[in-house]
């Protein structure tokens, strides 16, 4: 007798072990779920924020389905008495019940006896929560590597982002310089034209266009050498602009008047 005993109470215990096991599974799976839950709707609204920084437009949401028509049971005959069959016609047989089959034998049906699930169709795979919420945890790693890469692109500028700022700086102004220059020439062609008069001539070559050179890069940096996701504006390093335009612009006057006067 006190054998039994000790084996319902180890009975009992185990139970009692297993339960709170279980429990602790559950909560376990349940702060998990939860900590996943976060971590993906602050990552979704990070990306929300580089997509507006960005200019792309919001993903689409999926249109929800339709809902089915309900469905309307099949109406029987109309009540009513019963009404005789006409004299002369053979009355139908009556339609006996079809008994289950004998203890023992297979059935005829499609569907196996004690299940829901018809022959031929597979039932469906039992799936674990844990592997679910480990391969949920997998791919929100996955999505905070790829939300990483795309914020340090998005601290990019469009214009030349793999150069440094001082580099992109002096590339711009020196562009800016060389559309200078072009304008430079077409008031050399109207000077020996006589369309422009000397002294005009000169104030456009040593002040006017070193100006407009200056400002052409300026404006370009400020919209296009700024990244998309930083506030403020970018550094445009004013005093090199200065230095760029105002120096080369008279230069490549000098040297375009030298070699002019070489050529004649």
């Amino acid at each position: 007798m006190s054998t039994f005993a000790e084996y319902a109470a180890l009975a009992r215990q185990l139970a009692e072990q297993r339960r709170a096991a279980e429990a602790e599974r559950r909560r376990n799976l349940h702060a998990t779920a939860d900590y996943l839950q976060h971590r993906l709707t602050a990552q979704g609204q990070r990306l929300d924020q580089l997509g507006r920084a960005t200019g792309l437009p919001p993903p689409a949401t999926p249109p929800r389905p339709a809902p089915a028509p309900p469905v309307t049971p099949a109406s029987g005959p109309p009540a009513g008495p019963a009404v005789a069959p006409p004299t002369g016609l053979a009355s139908a047989p009556p339609v006996t019940p079809v008994s289950a089959p004998p203890a023992g034998l297979p059935s005829t049906s499609g569907t196996p006896p004690g299940s829901g699930v018809p022959a031929g169709v597979a039932a469906p795979a039992e799936v674990d929560p844990a592997m679910e919420l480990e391969l949920a945890r997998r791919y929100a790693d996955e999505a905070d590597r790829h939300g990483q890469q795309a914020e340090l692109l998005a601290q990019r500028p469009v214009l030349l982002p793999s150069w440094s700022s001082p580099a992109r700086a002096l590339a711009v102004y020196l562009a800016a310089v060389g559309v200078g220059v072009l304008l430079m020439l077409a008031l050399l062609f109207g000077s020996g034209a006589g369309v422009i008069d000397l002294g005009t001539h000169y104030v456009w070559m040593c002040a006017g266009l070193p100006a407009v050179s200056l400002v052409a890069g300026w404006l370009v940096l400020g919209r296009w050498g700024r990244p998309a996701v930083v506030a403020g504006t970018p550094p445009r390093y004013p005093m090199l602009g200065v230095l760029v335009c105002f120096l080369l612009v008279p230069l490549t006057y000098c040297a375009d008047l030298l070699a002019l006067r070489v050529l004649r």
